[in-house]
């Protein structure tokens, strides 16, 4: 073992022998592979391949034969499952070799190349349905049992450098052989495997501009290579840092954090609607020490331009970032927005000028032009993708990028791919058919949803509805611990990463929970900025906060009722309005509005003259705002009837009192819920429909409201009552 488990540095030893000697063979390569994956400086996220060349039986001979187990295309290495690997004849896979031949002997050697990939199903072992990865031949056609290719950090630094061939080496002693840049591929796979035939005593090779390979006849063996490959190359590159003058030297100091947000605030929902001129974004802020030193520094307008280097990072951040000249230290935050707007128009011209420029015959049409990572000195970055998952990747990336810059700075001099060899990855037939292949996605994927009132019954339903739709949910409640547990509802079902303001929101997932008192602007304030740091904007808002208090019989009493009253369902409905107004004009996006209001509006009732009037008055609120804030926002109301289940107004002291006073039986040892559906029950008589009305009924129609089927509709309340003719349209 070329290093003793504590003496790694730079990689984790992860390795238990008691955890991989119970594994079979398959289970162990799952295992070798979870663990190079647990650590991000291997390999990133859906980066690297591993593979086994294990013995299996045929199903239609029932003899032995080798099968080729490889991490299949889109899987990451750190979640693989067994399910997440292809498996392949291995004779059959060696007998391709001859069919890529005859279109190379023919003169279409590319259209061959990606005719392989086609080939690949053909090979399949047990009719595993996992497609196949591009790098399926590299790992075939190396004679050793297990083969691992990565894509870490320091090994792309030299892989990176202008003289990468002498450093491979110089740092590695021979134990790794060297291969210039090659796509991805047949030819790519047969040109290591000729590499390795020529020098058998080598570990691995160096691929130029991509990562490294390398190989051993036992699983755990193979492992301790890959780690020593990347470790000896992070040393090298230790020795050589620059310290200070990393990158040319720091040119510009950093924001502190209030004045860096305070701008963010502003700045994100402006670029986002610039950025969104097609297809709406959302957005990860990364400002961590080592993104600041990079932006912060000399040579990060000449490295920005020069753009990212390995493939798997370019097809998320493109062929390069967007840096903006702005200095913290004299600029405000209006300059800057010229200074992105300015920058934008000239990417998008370069961008489509680098594309005209390498197009072939068959490429796919031009994508979108805007930049997918923005760099601010002073501020960070800020990564754009469809969707929180994917913003987070391109940042990932990105920084992945910025390492990979470091270390090859620090050694020799940083070098790119050429434009014309990044363009034929970035638009490979394969990888848009790729793309072509990916579902359609959900009515509110792009979009962010603040629903207020979230932690329970109608706000609780409505943010699971508008998740299932895609929606990026901002679950806000004046209780927070009752927001939080809706946002880990959502996070368990569809991703982790739940974010709170002040514990890094930036790096926050599908779901994250705020508190917010919307009879207070400042926390409203505060909540919608979160919001924006969170994921760039904003897009619809549905509150369903509101409040019912019982009154008593003299109405002169009553002062601190009507107060409460109006405060949370009416001026609350107002604070909130006026609050997103800001970030919705900001960003130009259209967008939507939701307010909860009651059928009790519409119904004189003795005993609730304080929420009745204060639901009248957020009717016509919602009107005025539908006309002040149109044509960008379309505001609408929701209003329910006595929904009682799930329903925090309906406690149980007041269904008990309502039981009561409809003479409906119960007994004290009945818990909430038997009570309440009790009572729901028997308000449900009183309807048309005679249906008990539930907080699902609630959020289904608010979902509609901002599902954008109904465009066209706006100043309109839409009652969910089971049919209360009471409450008809007068």
């Amino acid at each position: 073992m070329p290093y003793k488990p504590e003496d790694y540095k730079f990689v984790k030893y992860l390795w238990e022998d008691d955890v991989a000697d119970k594994l079979d063979p398959i289970e162990n390569l799952v295992y070798r592979s979870n663990k190079l994956g647990e650590d991000q400086r291997i390999t990133n996220t859906g980066g690297g391949n591993t593979s086994a060349k294990l013995m299996g039986k045929d199903p239609l001979t029932g003899e032995e034969v080798e099968v080729l187990w490889v991490k299949g295309s889109g899987g990451d290495l750190r979640t693989s499952k067994k399910e997440n690997f292809s498996s392949l004849y291995q004779d059959k896979l060696n007998a391709l070799d001859s069919n890529y031949q005859s279109f190379v002997d023919k003169g279409y050697k590319s259209a061959g190349e990606d005719r392989m990939v086609g080939m690949f199903k053909h090979c399949n072992f047990c009719l595993n349905p996992r497609a196949s990865s591009i790098d399926t031949p590299l790992h075939s056609m190396i004679s050793e049992k297990h083969v691992d290719h990565l894509h870490p950090n320091a090994v792309i630094s030299v892989a990176s450098c202008k003289d990468q061939e002498a450093l491979t080496e110089v740092i590695w002693g021979g134990k790794l052989a060297y291969v210039p840049w090659m796509r991805p591929g047949w030819e790519a796979a047969k040109l290591c495997e000729d590499t390795y035939a020529e020098n058998p005593d080598i570990w691995g090779i160096l691929l130029g501009q991509h990562g490294h390979t390398n190989w051993s006849n036992e699983s755990k063996s193979c492992y301790e290579t890959s780690l020593w490959v990347i470790e000896t190359a992070a040393r090298y590159i230790e020795e050589h840092d620059k310290g200070e003058m990393t990158f040319g030297g720091q040119k510009y100091s950093s924001l502190d954090g209030y004045s860096s947000k305070a701008l963010l605030t502003k700045f994100l929902p402006i670029a986002r609607g610039m950025l969104s001129n097609k297809v709406k974004f959302i957005g990860t802020v990364q400002n961590d020490e080592a993104t600041l030193r990079f932006v912060n520094s000399v040579d990060a307008p000449r490295l920005a331009e020069l753009g990212t280097s390995c493939p798997d990072h370019f097809l998320r951040t493109k062929i390069k970032p967007l840096y903006i000249d702005f200095n913290p230290e004299q600029d405000d935050v209006d300059t800057l927005i010229v200074k992105f707007e300015q920058g934008l128009e000239k990417y998008r011209e370069d961008y489509t000028a680098y594309y005209n420029e390498c197009k072939r015959d068959d490429s796919p049409a031009m994508r979108d032009p805007s930049p997918t990572v923005i760099l601010i000195p002073g501020v960070g970055m800020v990564a754009w993708g469809k969707n929180k998952s994917e913003s987070r990747v391109t940042a990932e990336f990105y920084n992945c990028a910025i390492e990979v810059m470091r270390g090859a700075e620090a050694i020799s001099e940083y070098t790119a791919l050429p434009a014309q060899e990044a363009f034929d990855i970035e638009y490979w037939a394969l990888e848009e058919a790729k793309l072509q292949r990916m579902p359609a996605e959900k009515t509110l994927a792009r979009d962010v949803v603040v629903v207020i009132g979230a932690g329970d019954g109608i706000g609780k339903a409505t943010a699971h509805r508008v998740a299932r739709e895609g929606a990026h949910v901002v679950c806000a409640d004046l209780n927070l611990d009752n927001a939080k547990a809706t946002a880990k509802e959502l996070t368990d079902i569809y991703g982790q990463g739940i974010g709170v303001a002040g514990s890094g929101i930036s790096a926050c997932g599908p779901a994250i929970a705020l508190a917010v008192d919307i009879t207070r602007r400042e926390t409203v304030e505060a909540m919608l900025a979160d919001v924006v740091i969170a994921y760039g904007g904003i897009d619809k808002v549905i509150v369903t906060a509101g409040v019912f208090i019982a009154e008593g019989s003299d109405l002169a009493k009553n002062d601190k009722v009507f107060e409460l009253s109006f405060g949370v369902n009416v001026k609350g409905g107002y604070i909130v309005a006026s609050e997103a107004q800001k970030i919705w004009e900001n960003q130009g996006l259209k967008g939507a509005m939701v307010l909860t209001t009651s059928v009790n509006a519409a119904v004189s009732k003795k005993g609730s003259l304080a929420y009745d009037t204060s639901k009248a008055a957020a009717n016509h609120l919602m009107r005025e705002l539908a006309v002040t804030l149109s044509p960008l926002i379309n505001v609408n109301a929701l209003a329910p009837a006595t929904v009682v289940q799930g329903s925090n107004m309906f406690p149980r002291d007041r269904v008990i009192s309502s039981l009561s006073k409809y003479d409906i039986a119960f007994a004290d040892s009945e818990s909430t819920e038997s009570l309440r559906n009790k009572l729901a029950q028997f308000y449900a008589q009183r309807t048309l429909t005679k249906q008990p009305i539930t907080p699902e009924d609630q959020a289904e129609a608010a979902y509609l409201l901002v599902s954008g089927q109904l465009s066209k509709t706006t100043g309109q309340v839409i009652s969910v009552d089971g049919g209360l003719h009471e409450a008809f349209l007068r």
